[in-house]
């Protein structure tokens, strides 16, 4: 008898929690405190899931990347830039090599700065406006074929 009334009040909290969810907080990188969203990034057919820090203020922007000693495979920062415009970086104080996707306003990849250079003070320049800049650790979109025209969403 007491099995069926633990098992029927399992039963009844289960089912109060079927089909709801719960809010989930933002996620927060544990290094930058910037919030962590998801991104994608679709090339010759292929999905590539990565979780990007986000870069929005004016100071958050100018720190970036600086500083860090590591970074994983499918993390990085994309920095928006509202209205679209030409960009250019540079690696001061990065310590790790990037990666650097300029997103064009039509949500492509317009261009790629290429394994850049840790604190290398050469402008990386946008081949035209962009509306975001994403920076992933160098070498990963060679790795993954990721090329100029290929969509990113975030």
């Amino acid at each position: 008898m007491k099995v069926r009334l633990i098992l029927a009040a399992l039963a009844l909290a289960l089912a109060g929690c079927k089909g709801e969810s719960a809010v989930e907080a933002p996620a927060v990188h544990a290094e930058s405190g910037l919030s962590v969203v998801p991104l994608t990034i679709t090339s010759k057919g292929k999905v590539h899931r990565f979780r990007i820090e986000l870069a929005q203020t004016a100071d958050q922007q100018a720190k970036g990347l600086m500083f860090r000693t590591k970074l994983g495979p499918d993390e990085g920062m994309i920095f928006p830039m509202n209205p679209p415009r030409p960009a250019g970086f540079w690696m001061r104080n990065t310590v790790i090599p990037l990666d650097l996707l300029f997103v064009a306003p039509d949500g492509t990849v317009l261009n790629i700065a290429a394994s850049a250079k840790p604190y290398d003070e050469t402008q990386l320049t946008s081949a035209g406006p962009v509306k975001a800049v994403l920076e992933l650790p160098g070498g990963r979109a060679a790795e993954l074929g990721i090329a100029a025209g290929d969509r990113v969403q975030w």
